[in-house]
């Protein structure tokens, strides 16, 4: 009787689920088979779109690179129930991701724009760092920082103490500790961090065309030029669309074969 309960309930909640399913899946679907292999190729051969590729990948790796430099720190510290800040630092990451793409460019470019905060300071240096490449790193790194650091710290908070203990009466130090057992056991909250930072910062558009402006092979973005060819050049916007959605796919395939690899 139980199991035809559950039977019964299984299939109203597929039920239920088929409008989301379709929302999600079907602009999928018309993405992937709104353009040939042929017109995908033609794209690819045109020079603002190798560059705008190329710029994307680029700025995003080094983003990412820098994002878990720096987010790893903080995650360590998000991931101890003594810190005290961790609240209140927790609730600032949670209102970078909820800010409009646009306020943080603004928020961006009256921290580092000539006359910023910082930026005067730098200018005065002759340091100029909008509307350049360091700026759409800048911004990247802004948005998708907080992907990292919350799920790193969900990696790293669910990392039994007691191993940790036992390694430090055995004479291991902090930094042989968090290599050889913390990240280890927190390697798969990194991994999703990674991508999640990873595939943020391909696709991270407001920030970066107020902070960094739209310059084809500067600081032209995939992104950018999807917007820029929309109304000009729709077959190349398509063909980006495809390339970002492809990249994604891959970077949720290559955590997936990693974590899995590393389970094993």
């Amino acid at each position: 009787m139980l199991n035809d309960l559950n039977s019964k309930l299984r299939c109203s909640l597929v039920a239920l689920s088929l409008p989301l399913l379709v929302l999600t899946i079907v602009p999928l679907v018309a993405l992937l088979i709104g353009t040939s292999p042929a017109e995908l190729w033609q794209g690819l051969q045109e020079e603002e779109t190798r560059k705008a590729i190329r710029l994307s990948l680029e700025t995003s790796i080094v983003s990412t690179l820098i994002t878990v430099l720096i987010g790893t720190p903080l995650a360590v510290l998000l991931a101890e129930p003594q810190f005290r800040c961790r609240n209140i630092i927790d609730r600032i990451l949670q209102l970078i991701i909820v800010l409009p793409p646009a306020v943080s460019g603004i928020a961006l470019l009256l921290a580092f724009g000539r006359h910023g905060i910082i930026g005067q300071w730098l200018a005065a240096c002759g340091i100029t760092i909008v509307f350049t490449p360091i700026a759409v790193v800048i911004a990247q790194i802004f948005v998708s920082v907080p992907y990292f650091v919350k799920a790193a710290t969900v990696g790293l908070a669910g990392v039994d103490n007691e191993f940790k203990l036992a390694a430090s009466l055995e004479g291991a130090g902090p930094l042989t500790i968090f290599r050889r057992i913390t990240l280890p056991l927190a390697w798969r909250g990194f991994a999703a961090g990674i991508a999640l930072a990873w595939t943020r910062s391909l696709g991270e558009f407001g920030a970066t065309i107020v902070f960094a402006g739209n310059f084809p092979g500067r600081t032209q973005t995939m992104p950018l030029a999807v917007y820029v060819s929309f109304e000009s050049h729709f077959e190349q916007a398509v063909t980006l669309s495809v390339i970002l959605l492809a990249v994604a796919v891959a970077i949720m395939l290559v955590v997936h074969i990693s974590t899995t690899i590393q389970s094993d």
